[in-house]
């Protein structure tokens, strides 16, 4: 079989490297962790602070002792090595992240519609009570009601002849 055949044909694909068990969640949550330390001022002082020591003792001390002479190459292969770790795991807090927030914003576009709805179902029963409430007597139209039969009575009192007691 030639190589391009080999290429078209579905099977068995061979693995170069040994698969690794790990859970992602885990891995993710060290990446976030590390980068979170990546982020701060402690970081960016003790690198700072171990830069500073590295060149000093390599410019300072004589021949045998030093471990990385003048060019500091061994220093610029550390920082390479550091950075190229660092951005995946920065980008793979990220990526956790910006889930975690589409996540976040699709549950508070669920809880936007349904306060949405409530709000509008409420409207519409505060609207359906007043349009009963219209139709009720209020107290002021009862008691001006009863004023009116009140003063009818009195002047019907009134207007009636006295009559003799026992005719």
């Amino acid at each position: 079989m030639s190589g391009a055949d080999r290429l078209s044909t579905p099977g068995r694909q061979r693995e170069w490297l040994p698969k690794v068990k790990m859970d992602s969640d885990t891995f993710g949550k060290f990446a976030e962790s590390f980068a979170r330390f990546m982020g701060t001022a402690r970081f960016l002082i003790w690198m700072t602070v171990f830069i500073i020591a590295w060149v000093v003792w390599n410019s300072v001390v004589p021949g045998p002792l030093s471990i990385d002479p003048f060019p500091f190459i061994f220093l610029t292969l550390v920082l390479s090595l550091q950075a190229s770790y660092a951005a995946p795991l920065i980008l793979l807090a990220q990526n956790r992240q910006e889930a975690r927030d589409k996540m976040g914003l699709d549950e508070d576009r669920r809880t936007a519609a349904q306060a949405r709805a409530d709000m509008d179902f409420l409207a519409r029963e505060i609207a359906s009570l007043r349009m009963r409430v219209n139709d009720l007597a209020t107290r002021d139209f009862i008691r001006s009601e009863l004023r009116d039969l009140l003063a009818e009575l009195e002047d019907g009192r009134e207007a009636e002849p006295e009559r003799p007691k026992g005719a």
